[in-house]
């Protein structure tokens, strides 16, 4: 068996350890010693940008939203789905997974940063929320946690309270949708979602397109 290699890490504001590893041609980013993502299992990545992008308002040039890169599996999947004239907007709050992007594992997605249609904000997805008071999003795909309750950052805590959840939809156009992508189902922060505002239901996908592990999408239309 061919070794694994360490190639990079970082330690977030709040004290995680993030480290980038491959083995064998597949990739994969840990947080404290846990996956946190993998080349090898992308499937519900991918289902959470085909299942948001199936909404027949979102128009010919939506305005599109995706909280964190990660390995690119959620936008190339919403690129493959997404109009010719969509924007799409990718907050990514550390810049060194931007950079691991480019460097180690783009061609696995095609490269999709390079697609003219998607711009990088290096920036926390909160900030991206902040600043569509104006210019708000069709659209708004979240994968930056694994789940409402296994976070990344401590303070991506306040995306998923009623704080979060007010500032989301202010961030939606008035027929927006929000997608979420959690490791598991979470009836509370779907409640959250219900009486924030939106109507919610949450769809079971697999981690290896129709085996593996069932996570979890939580699809909010505003209402």
């Amino acid at each position: 068996m061919k070794p694994q290699r360490l190639l990079d890490k970082l330690t977030t504001p709040d004290g995680h350890k993030l480290v980038l590893y491959e083995r064998a041609g597949v990739w994969s980013i840990r947080v404290n010693g846990y996956d946190l993502m993998s080349s090898r299992a992308h499937g519900s990545e991918e289902a959470l940008a085909t299942l948001a992008c199936d909404q027949k308002h979102l128009g010919a040039n939506p305005r599109v939203l995706i909280g964190g890169l990660g390995m690119g599996f959620t936008l190339r999947a919403a690129l493959d789905c997404l109009p010719p004239g969509a924007q799409v907007v990718v907050a990514e709050v550390f810049p060194a997974v931007v950079r691991w992007y480019r460097e180690h594992y783009g061609h696995l997605t095609g490269h999709a940063l390079d697609d003219p249609r998607v711009s990088v904000a290096e920036e926390d997805v909160a900030e991206s929320l902040c600043k569509a008071a104006t210019q708000p999003f069709d659209l708004i795909m979240l994968d930056v946690d694994n789940g409402p309750e296994a976070l990344t950052l401590d303070s991506n805590q306040d995306l998923y309270g009623h704080s979060g959840i007010n500032r989301l939809r202010a961030a939606l156009s008035a027929e927006g949708t929000l997608a979420v992508w959690s490791a598991s189902p979470d009836p509370p922060f779907a409640a959250r979602l219900g009486r924030g505002g939106f109507k919610v239901r949450t769809e079971s996908v697999r981690a290896h397109h129709g085996r593996g592990l069932r996570h979890a999408v939580f699809l909010a239309e505003r209402r």
